[in-house]
């Protein structure tokens, strides 16, 4: 494969909320796939896509949680996708608009997540996919996901009682008789070219409700395309630096390749493995010490360092300067800029 699909630790967060109520060995059903700890502590962070399904799965028989799926992904709102994909849909005049932006920048809540709209007489079809994943098992868990949150994309128009006509997934899977009751008005289709839900031609001019987004739109921006691996691993080590970045082998595993294959490819980029880990303690480090007022050495502890003196001398040699040096230069800038 080479590459490493990822998502993010908010869509894992509802799994291990039912789980820890359930009174089940989360911290070890995580550990055993690969997934960080604490995921509720780093929700816009990024993690592995395809373990979270497995994890998913295994914790689904091994608890006998009957669409566990479906459980998960009804706890989840609007609010709960990424502050930029709110802040298109919330400055978009229209349903068509919000539904095109969408599609436009799916990839930043599954980098290979893929959506577009299919044109009918009198029904638009959202269809989602997650690219590179056909045949693969146990789908129906992010692609409960992936169609809840279009349908929370749609009630922003029509108002939260709206539900679609019909629900379809391309995994060969039928929700239970329980889960069907939830929507008894809905169809359900399973094996389907792709997970789709229908929306009625007519409700694609519905306006937006008031904007209470202050972020602005990313009409002049590009989406993230064609994730190249070295992105990828920035975006992903943060979330695992607090419990010590993964070794060498592990993150191989995730991208499909032998260890001997990935540094060959890190290589190719420019790259060492620990040159990366490097940079994602430095971005860790300078982000929280920019943005919060933690103690320089929780930030340290948080970003992967085992003490205070460690990570003074790491950053510095970095940086240039020391963490507390590069934190009251920040504010200095930011004092600066507002005045």
């Amino acid at each position: 494969m080479g590459d490493i699909p990822l998502t993010r630790c908010q869509f894992l967060i509802p799994f291990t909320h039912i789980l820890d109520n359930l009174g089940a060995p989360t911290d070890s059903l995580l550990s055993k796939h690969r997934l960080p700890a604490s995921p509720a502590e780093k929700p816009g962070g990024y993690i592995p896509l395809l373990p979270t399904i497995r994890f998913a799965e295994a914790a689904q028989r091994a608890q006998g949680i009957v669409d566990f799926g479906f459980q998960a992904a009804r706890q989840l709102h609007f609010e709960h996708l990424s502050e930029k994909m709110r802040a298109v849909i919330g400055h978009s005049p229209t349903l068509l608009v919000a539904l095109q932006q969408a599609c436009k920048w799916a990839s930043i809540e599954d980098t290979i997540l893929r959506l577009w709209l299919e044109r009918g007489d009198d029904r638009i079809r959202i269809c989602s996919r997650l690219v590179g994943t056909a045949g693969l098992p146990h789908l129906e868990h992010s692609q409960w996901l992936q169609l809840i949150f279009t349908i929370h994309i749609v009630r922003q128009f029509t108002g939260p009682q709206w539900s679609p006509a019909t629900i379809a997934f391309e995994a060969r899977y039928t929700p239970s008789l329980e889960t069907r009751s939830q929507w008894p008005n809905t169809r359900f289709l399973s094996g389907q070219h792709a997970s789709w839900i229908d929306v009625p031609v007519s409700h694609l001019s519905l306006p937006g409700r008031p904007n209470p987004i202050s972020v602005p739109p990313l009409a002049d921006e590009d989406p993230p395309s064609n994730y190249e691996i070295v992105g990828l691993l920035r975006m992903l080590l943060p979330s695992y630096l607090d419990e010590g970045a993964p070794a060498l082998a592990d993150m191989a595993e995730m991208a499909g390749l032998s260890p001997r294959s990935f540094q060959r490819k890190l290589s190719q980029a420019g790259f060492s493995y620990s040159d990366l880990v490097d940079a994602a303690r430095l971005d860790n480090a300078s982000k929280l010490l920019r943005d919060t007022d933690s103690r320089i050495v929780e930030i340290a502890l948080s970003s992967g360092y085992t003490d205070h003196a460690h990570f003074t001398r790491a950053f510095r040699r970095m940086a240039g300067v020391t963490p507390r040096q590069f934190r009251e230069q920040s504010r200095r800038g930011s004092d600066g800029l507002s005045s």
